[in-house]
């Protein structure tokens, strides 16, 4: 079974649910996980409770949002992977210090314990500011993995990165052998 956890960057939940429609359809088992933001706001971009309903729906299976639920994920309930897509900076930031106070961070702290594999792909506003060394410091992490990333808005953005979610699949299949799939920056 695979983790995927949805944090905030609302902007990117169309694509990310392209995506955990095609690692469903390529027949991975999925246990959907959600940041308290994501399962409980709504957003120019949608409601949460459609978002909640085709992801249960989707994933045949209970949404995890708490910090109590994530817990078990490491010792109880073995994941071959977890998944963060999208994953924010405010998130990455608290993976990299270590702090686990959301479901999706707890979920990340409890699968790491097992050595298995974290795939990141990012979208936040400062990874190339005040996120660029959390990214370096998770990049020199043991089974943390990034999918490939890029300037979404170079000019309007120039901060910005977002991760090249269409290369998700090859990402985990690669983490899964233990290795990065391509380079990081595109």
């Amino acid at each position: 079974m695979i983790g995927y956890a949805f944090c905030g960057s609302f902007c990117t939940h169309k694509t990310s649910l392209e995506q955990l429609e095609s690692l469903l359809e390529c027949g991975y088992d999925i246990q959907p996980i959600m940041s308290d933001n994501v399962y409980s706001t709504d957003t120019r971009f949608g409601s949460c409770t459609e978002l909640r309903r085709r992801v249960s729906e989707l994933c045949g299976r209970e949404i995890i949002h708490t910090i109590v639920d994530a817990e078990p994920l490491g010792p109880q309930t073995s994941l071959e992977a977890l998944i963060i897509c999208p994953c924010t900076g405010n998130t990455l930031a608290k993976l990299a210090h270590g702090i686990t106070d959301t479901s999706v961070t707890m979920a990340a702290k409890a699968h790491l314990r097992g050595n298995r594999p974290l795939v990141i792909a990012l979208a936040s506003n400062d990874a190339l500011s005040a996120n660029l060394k959390n990214i370096a410091q998770l990049l020199s992490r043991k089974c943390i993995y990034f999918v490939p990333m890029s300037q979404d808005d170079p000019v309007g953005k120039p901060h910005s990165l977002v991760a090249d979610f269409s290369l998700l699949r090859p990402t985990l299949e690669a983490a899964l052998q233990a290795k990065q799939y391509q380079r990081v920056f595109m």
